[in-house]
């Protein structure tokens, strides 16, 4: 039988620091084959970005719009045929998606913002093996997507102690109370089986939060550590992201557990890892 091209996936993960968010990605993309490696002409694509929160952009609450525009940018150049944008903020949603500076700036690079307010958005769907969630309304964008990106922004949480791409599947649920109600580490692990994964997760560190998650109090509480996780295993990202707020991956419940599941790896000591200093 013929052999299989090589991958056009040399690395794992890519982490790099130093830079303005745009121009973080800009050169970690190129570092993953480019935008062209997971977007083809005419697909619609989905990037989920954390807009929970009604804050600015300098408080770090939210992913930042900098970086959101930069995705979309690369995605239309890819030949996306149309990229929304969307969250199910925990304030008010109208306040969240203006105030972050993310409608804003997905308007500036022709994407399309949509809103996540009203259950009549979300379509029920099932997870076999789900051991505490095994069933919950998705947002059909996501369940309609061609390519589904990931875009979360790390930071504290008061919860989990750390939130960033496995956990910011909360924002495209209807009903995130039951996972609050019902061993929150085993629902984000639980929900990352279901099939529509995201096929990139790019994790915002430009300005990290480092208390008082995951809405934040002051200005005091970020950490500006220029710094970008980009990989297609999101339980890789958040270990790597996990360690980057000096916290131990194996102390995040909701880390082991999924890599137990078989989500992704979490020994990073077995991957091949792409670090650039700008």
């Amino acid at each position: 039988s013929p052999l299989l091209p090589a991958s056009p996936l040399p690395y794992d993960l890519v982490a790099i620091k130093g830079g303005e968010p745009d121009v973080m990605f800009d050169q970690a993309i190129a570092a993953m084959g480019g935008m062209q490696s997971f977007v083809q002409k005419g697909q619609k694509v989905v990037l989920k970005p954390n807009i929970g929160w009604d804050v600015t952009p300098e408080r770090a609450g939210n992913t930042n719009p900098l970086l959101v525009k930069r995705v979309i940018q690369h995605c239309l150049q890819a030949g996306a045929k149309e990229v929304y944008v969307f969250d199910n903020t925990c304030d008010n949603w109208i306040k969240c998606y203006e105030n972050s500076g993310i409608q804003r700036a997905v308007k500036d690079a022709g994407g399309k913002m949509v809103p996540g307010n009203s259950e009549s958005y979300y379509q029920e769907i099932t997870i076999p093996n789900g051991k505490k969630l095994t069933k919950t309304k998705v947002h059909q964008l996501v369940l309609e997507s061609d390519v589904f990106i990931n875009v979360p922004i790390l930071k504290h949480h008061s919860s989990t102690r750390m939130t960033a791409a496995l956990k910011n599947m909360m924002g495209v649920v209807w009903d995130r109370g039951y996972w609050h109600a019902n061993n929150l580490h085993q629902c984000i692990a639980d929900y990352a089986l279901y099939s529509k994964k995201p096929q990139l997760n790019i994790i915002d560190a430009y300005n990290v939060m480092m208390r008082n998650g995951p809405r934040g109090v002051s200005k005091e509480d970020i950490s500006n550590m220029k710094s970008l996780i980009i990989s297609t295993d999101w339980v890789a990202a958040d270990a790597a992201a996990a360690k980057m707020m000096s916290l131990d991956p194996q102390k995040i419940d909701y880390i082991p557990i999924a890599a137990g599941m078989g989500i992704g790896k979490m020994d990073l000591s077995t991957m091949n890892i792409h670090r650039i200093k700008m």
